[in-house]
């Protein structure tokens, strides 16, 4: 298994659109061949065909699906609708949260159609119930750290080691991410250390002057 970092882009103006965004994914493209890690990309969902046809070796997912079919669902996003385009979908983010139903829809739509689901998740214990519906990764991010600079492998360091027991105790083999807060290599070198898989990290790179360089401070970390 492969140490992964997921990248959220969110909807930063202009960083997360455009060039801007192009330059993030050439610079993950990049870090997956120097470092021999997996990488992903969660673009708006303006940006999400651009994203798909420029990357090389970059997952692109959804930054978000919702539970419903296609019809008079104004405003929502079934799963239907971005197929073709995407490689699989965050779900449940702290910014977009689901009910525990509605996540199981979600992941079984996503499966349906052999797509990803990486599903975040606040706390040890809900990450042990999300296990159990087996998406394809669990993320525990503690929404109180979300874009603090405070990473959770610092600041709470126990909720990485009781997410992980909690969720290998249910059978679940995937990867199991930690978020919030992750700024440095550092950070990221911690939480593999905990037993966490990769990261799922946001502002960091997003913002970060130089993405590549960013980037390659967490991946260097993991090596």
């Amino acid at each position: 298994m492969k140490p992964i970092i997921a990248v959220n882009a969110k909807a930063y103006y202009p960083h997360s659109f455009g060039s801007s965004l192009l330059k993030i994914l050439r610079a993950l493209d990049k870090i997956a061949i120097e470092y021999n890690v997996e990488t992903i990309l969660a673009p708006p969902f303006t940006e999400l065909k651009e994203a798909r046809l420029a990357s090389e070796r970059t997952k692109i997912y959804a930054q978000h699906v919702d539970e419903v079919d296609p019809g008079a669902v104004t405003g929502r996003i079934p799963v239907e609708g971005i197929k073709d385009i995407v490689h699989g979908s965050i779900v449940n983010h702290s910014e977009r949260q689901l009910t525990l139903s509605a996540i199981h829809q979600v992941i079984a739509k996503l499966k349906n159609y052999g797509l990803d689901s990486l599903v975040c998740t606040p706390r040890p214990e809900t990450a042990a119930a999300v296990s159990l519906l087996n998406p394809s990764m669990v993320a525990m991010e503690p929404p109180e750290l979300i874009g603090t600079g405070i990473s959770v492998s610092k600041a709470k360091p126990e909720l990485i080691t009781e997410t992980i027991e909690q969720v290998r105790k249910t059978g679940f083999t995937g990867p199991i991410l930690v978020g919030a807060g992750i700024s440095s290599g550092e950070d990221v070198r911690k939480a593999l250390e905990l037993g966490a898989q990769g990261v799922l990290v946001a502002s960091a790179v997003v913002k970060a002057k130089d993405p590549y360089e960013k980037l390659r401070e967490f991946a260097g970390a993991i090596k």
